[in-house]
C-alpha cells in the first residue's frame, strides 16, 4: 500500500510540473533587456545549441567558460570616468590619511585635466596602474578591500539615486546569472586591480574571487624587508601587503596570457566593449574547437546614461566586421542602472577639483618645487 501511495504521489507530481525544474535556457529571464534585441537572441540560441547533449555543437560542462571585460561591460565607466579613475583621484586629493608627493600630485591633474573626455596622453594606461599600486602600497589585502568597500558607498557624480556600488549594469547582471544557471564558468578578465575587482562584486555578481583576474600590484610579506620572495620564509606572524611594483597592465594580449596562465582553458564566450577587449575576444572565437562567440557592448544612451551616440553606427560596423555580436545600450536594454536611477547631466569633476578646491595639496606642490 505504502508503494502504491508514493507512485500515485510521484504521478501527480510529474502531472503537475512538480518533478523537474525547467532548464533556464527554454524559459530565460531578461526582464531589464528588449525582447527583440539581436545580441540577446543571439546568446539564448547560442546557449541553447550547446547545452544540449543532442546538438552537435554541445559543449560539456567543464568547458563552458564565458570572461567578461568590467568597466564599461559589466560597469559604468562614464560616471563621469573609470571608477578606479575616481577612486584615484579620491586618494590623492580627497584622503585626509595620505599624503601623495610630487609626482602623484602631477599625476592627479592629469586624469583630472583628461579623464572625463577621454583625451589620456600615451602610455596613460599603464602608468595610471602603476600609481594606483603606489598609492596603496603598504595596505594588508584586507585594508585594501575595505578603503574600496567605504569608497563605493559613494554617490556617483553625474546621477541621482546610484552610489559606485550600485553603479553595475543589470542587463548584464542578467546574462550571468544566465550563464551559470547553465553551467557555465564565468570569470571577470580586466584591467583594473583584481583585488578592486574583488571588492565590487561582492553581492553583486555569483562570481567568486578566485574568477577575477585583473592588474596586479606586487604582494610581498610585511617584514620582508629587501629578502627576495624565493629565500624569505612566510611565518604564522606575517601578512601580506600590497607593493608599488606593477607586476600585470591587464588589458589586449596580457588578457590572453592572463587567461592562459590563470584559467587554462580557452573561452567559448567573450564579453568587452573597447579594443582593449579584441585581443580576448579573438582568443574565444579562433583556433577553438567549440562553437564560440563574442559580444562587443556600445555606449550609445546619452539619455540613461553619458554615452556617444553619434558613435554607435561606426562602432557597430567595426565590431561586426571583426565578427563580434553588438549590444546597444540604447537600443537593446528597458534599463541600464534601475528605474529609480536618474542621468542629471551635471557632472561636478572639474568643479570638485579645481586649483582652488585643491590648493592646500597643490601648495604642496609648489613646495617641492620650490625646493628643487
Amino acid at each position: 500500500m505504502k508503494r502504491i501511495v508514493c507512485a500515485v504521489l510521484l504521478i501527480a507530481m510529474l502531472l503537475c510540473g512538480c518533478g523537474a525544474r525547467p532548464k533556464s535556457s527554454d524559459q530565460p529571464s531578461f526582464s531589464h533587456w528588449n525582447s527583440d534585441a539581436p545580441a540577446l537572441n543571439a546568446l539564448i540560441e547560442y546557449v541553447r545549441a550547446v547545452t544540449d547533449k543532442a546538438s552537435p555543437d554541445y559543449i560539456p560542462p567543464a568547458d563552458r567558460i564565458a570572461t567578461f571585460d568590467m568597466d564599461g561591460t559589466l560597469i559604468g565607466e562614464l560616471f563621469p570616468t573609470y571608477l578606479e579613475d575616481v577612486m584615484l583621484m579620491h586618494r590623492i586629493f580627497d584622503d585626509p590619511t595620505y599624503t601623495p608627493d610630487e609626482d602623484m600630485l602631477a599625476f592627479g591633474l592629469v586624469i583630472r585635466d583628461h579623464a572625463v573626455d577621454r583625451t589620456f596622453p600615451a602610455g596613460f594606461e599603464y602608468e595610471f596602474s602603476s600609481h594606483l599600486a603606489k598609492a596603496f602600497a603598504g595596505m594588508t589585502l584586507e585594508e585594501y578591500d575595505d578603503y574600496v568597500t567605504k569608497f563605493l558607498a559613494t554617490p556617483v557624480d553625474g546621477f541621482e539615486g546610484m552610489t559606485y556600488a550600485k553603479g553595475y549594469y543589470l542587463p548584464m547582471a542578467e546574462v550571468i546569472a544566465y550563464l551559470l544557471q547553465n553551467d557555465f564558468k564565468c570569470y571577470i578578465v580586466s584591467g583594473s586591480d583584481r583585488f578592486t575587482i574583488r571588492a565590487f562584486i561582492k553581492g553583486v555578481f555569483d562570481i567568486p574571487s578566485e574568477n577575477c583576474i585583473g592588474s596586479d600590484a606586487k604582494l610581498e610579506a610585511k617584514d620582508q624587508g629587501e629578502a627576495e620572495d624565493y629565500d624569505y620564509q612566510f611565518t604564522g606572524k606575517d601578512t601580506l601587503i600590497r607593493t608599488e611594483q606593477l607586476l600585470v597592465k591587464d588589458v589586449k594580449t596580457s588578457k590572453v596570457q592572463q587567461i592562459a596562465r590563470e584559467i587554462g582553458k580557452q573561452p567559448v564566450l567573450s564579453f568587452g566593449n573597447s579594443s582593449g577587449d579584441v585581443s580576448m575576444h579573438n582568443y574565444a572565437l579562433y583556433h577553438n574547437r567549440y562553437k564560440s562567440a563574442a559580444f562587443q557592448l556600445i555606449a550609445d544612451d546619452d539619455v540613461r546614461d553619458y554615452g556617444h551616440p553619434e558613435k554607435g553606427p561606426e562602432l557597430r560596423r567595426q565590431w561586426e566586421d571583426m565578427g563580434f555580436h553588438v549590444i546597444s545600450m540604447r537600443d537593446d536594454w528597458k534599463t541600464i542602472y534601475g528605474e529609480n536611477v536618474v542621468r542629471t547631466g551635471e557632472i561636478h569633476w572639474y568643479e570638485d577639483y579645481a586649483d582652488d578646491k585643491i590648493s592646500e595639496k597643490l601648495s604642496g606642490m609648489a613646495d617641492f618645487a620650490n625646493a628643487a
